[in-house]
């Protein structure tokens, strides 16, 4: 299974930037979002940036990622506190899945 990683561009150069999370920093090719300012968060693919996202998007997958990693490594967690966006909220289907 593949994730997109939310991170930050620390640094540009033609083609790619540095980047980094809370965890880590890689080189990350640019290629199909185009050079991206300093402070400007990416969603990265393999390597590649994918998407640029907004601050609070960013945090909120970054929080999910979060909630995954603990609940994996069995660690007690606020998983309200980590989903905060989908907490009451109903479950929405696609609407092509809805019957009209």
């Amino acid at each position: 299974m593949c994730l997109g990683i939310p991170m930050q561009v620390t640094r540009s150069e033609e083609g790619r930037a540095l980047c980094s999370n809370s965890s880590e920093q890689q080189w990350v090719d640019m290629s199909l979002v185009g050079e991206q300012a300093q402070g400007t968060w990416v969603l990265v693919f393999l390597d590649a940036a994918r998407e640029v996202l907004d601050e609070s998007r960013a945090m909120q997958m970054r929080d999910a990622l979060s909630a995954v990693q603990a609940v994996m490594s069995g660690q007690e967690a606020d998983l309200d506190d980590l989903f905060a966006d989908l907490v009451d909220r109903e479950p929405q289907l696609p609407p092509h899945l809805q019957n009209n």
